[in-house]
């Protein structure tokens, strides 16, 4: 250590590939593993134990998914009877009906006097939707089958759009408009748990009961059906549930889906799928810097050992051996990058806090294993790019080394 103090402005410059490299990845693997804990808030939230069928794949709520999925034929609710009645490893079976923001090609927005929002998203459920996916309520109730048999304007809505609407937090009772039409707040979600980014659209939903929506937008075909396996079924419901929904949609036994089918575990495997794809580009650039830095590391240890010719020679003379030299030079390769490993983790911990204070939304965890990892890869660096100049250091001849100058 007092031979890299000994010269720390050509060490700092030497390592700063090792810093810009290790602050890379670990700031990557933070972002990445505070979203997916996120994610899997998320899916927890609407039932591990669900099944769910759509026409395309994604998020249903948009209108981005794959041409070729879009020509699909639609999922019709009637299936959601049919499943009920022929699958055994089915416990319920819910719908929901996903109403997009402008239906009638003006945008959708609610208000109160004195405010406006287009900032929702509206769908319509059967009276057993909050049984199939849970979520606390912070005021108020689900709607009744009642409610949803005569089409009542009721609505619960999503935590932001409630306290955006009426920012008192009284919301229960109260009354706004919607599309032109008034509907009567009888219930506000608590604050979903998880979503992507930190963002979950459910806090900015308006919930009605199915007949209302279906009688308000009687055009719309955008159906989900949610199933919940009995515990401990799932896959075998889901297997069953692919099984029946075939038969229905007259599929022959070598053709493909003409449908969506998924679980949550499902939907977080492909977010894994593309969270690795990002993670190798990462490991790539960062890659860059590791490999600039450890090139940087040999260069300076071999300038090294040519400036401490003579001190060699003097610890040869006085019985060092080659080992004994070779350890000497690999141990400071490796506290220098070990050095720089450290600098880079400090500086991710530092970007990581400072990108949660800046972007609330955006959720970051340093995970240990990557601490961890930057550490030992750093200090590998040194191990594997000190090899050369430790084993020339060792190789001189004392005689000659204490010649030199």
């Amino acid at each position: 250590m007092d031979a890299v103090w000994a010269h720390r402005f050509r060490s700092m410059l030497t390592v700063i590939g090792i810093v810009i490299g290790i602050t890379t990845v670990v700031v990557v693997a933070s972002l990445l593993t505070g979203l997916r804990a996120s994610i899997v808030k998320f899916f927890d939230e609407l039932g591990p134990d669900n099944i769910f069928l759509y026409k395309t794949s994604g998020d249903p709520s948009s209108d981005f998914a794959p041409v070729k999925e879009r020509k699909r034929r639609p999922i019709k609710k009637d299936y959601a009877d049919i499943i009920a009645r022929s699958a055994s490893n089915i416990q319920d079976v819910g719908i929901v009906l996903y109403i997009p923001p402008a239906p009638s090609g003006t945008l959708i927005t609610a208000k109160v006097p004195g405010f406006e929002t287009d900032s929702l998203n509206m769908v319509g459920t059967l009276p057993n939707g909050n049984e199939l996916s849970p979520r606390d309520f912070d005021q108020g109730r689900y709607f009744t089958e009642e409610e949803n048999i005569r089409a009542a304007h009721v609505a619960v809505l999503g935590y932001d759009l409630a306290h955006a609407l009426f920012p008192s937090g009284d919301a229960d009772g109260r009354t706004f408009m919607l599309d032109g039409a008034e509907f009567t707040v009888i219930g506000v979600f608590a604050k979903a748990k998880g979503g992507f980014f930190g963002q979950n659209s459910q806090d900015s939903q308006i919930v009605m009961p199915l007949k209302t929506a279906e009688s308000r937008y009687p055009e719309l075909d955008r159906y989900m059906i949610v199933c919940k396996a009995k515990p401990g079924y799932r896959k075998d419901a889901y297997d069953e549930v692919e099984g029946i929904m075939r038969r229905l949609r007259g599929l022959k036994k070598d053709a493909e889906d003409d449908f969506s089918i998924s679980t949550p575990d499902q939907i977080i495997q492909q977010f894994d799928q593309i969270t690795g794809i990002i993670g190798l580009v990462a490991i790539a650039i960062s890659a860059l810097g590791l490999l600039v830095g450890g090139i940087g590391v040999m260069n300076i240890m071999l300038v090294s050992v040519t400036e401490r010719t003579r001190e060699i020679g003097v610890r040869k003379a006085l019985g060092a051996r080659r080992i004994d030299i070779i350890s000497q030079f690999l141990a400071e390769a490796m506290a220098l990058t070990g050095a720089g490993g450290v600098l880079g983790i400090l500086a991710a911990i530092v970007l990581t806090m400072l990108i949660a204070v800046l972007v609330p939304s955006l959720p970051s965890v340093v995970p240990t294993w990557a601490v961890v990892t930057a550490l030992t890869v750093s200090v590998g660096i040194g191990l594997f790019f000190g090899v050369w100049p430790a084993v020339k250091a060792a190789k001189l001849d004392p005689v000659e080394a204490l010649r030199y100058e």
